[in-house]
């Protein structure tokens, strides 16, 4: 009688993917949860992105023209929230990832409540910016 084959699956190489301090940890998530949140960590990158985008375009306008100091300020806030948010993301995957592999709860989205809260001041910011504008014919 012949012995059985044995599995392909988990043989190989050792796992050197990196960085080590989330895959050396626990075991194998489901791979669709674990693509939900790269996908997750992506978008996050990706409004942050816009946001520097978003900067960089102010900036750029603002040096055309005789426009506000507070727009260039509003340009660097935005510009720095971007990077900031883009180093964020990947925080909040890495939290996400070890906390699947060790089969613990998920962490709570720890930057969503920071973002709408800037969002929200630099709503009312503008609103009163542009109240006072029209209010003194500036």
């Amino acid at each position: 009688m012949s012995e059985p084959e044995k599995s392909s699956v988990g043989a190989g190489p050792p796992d050197d993917r990196r960085p080590r301090a989330v895959y050396g940890v626990g075991s194998e998530p489901d791979v669709q949860a674990s693509l939900a949140n790269e996908r997750t960590a992506l978008s996050w990158i990706r409004t942050g992105l816009a946001l520097v985008a978003g900067g960089v375009a102010l900036a750029t306008l603002a040096s055309f023209g005789e426009l506000p100091v507070v727009i260039i300020v509003i340009a660097g806030l935005a510009s720095l929230g971007g990077g900031l948010l883009a180093i964020w993301s990947l925080i909040g995957w890495r939290r996400t990832e070890i906390a699947m592999r060790l089969r613990e709860p998920l962490p709570p989205p720890s930057a969503l409540p920071w973002l709408v809260g800037a969002v929200v001041a630099v709503a009312i910011f503008l609103a009163g910016f542009a109240a006072y504008q029209a209010l003194t014919g500036v």
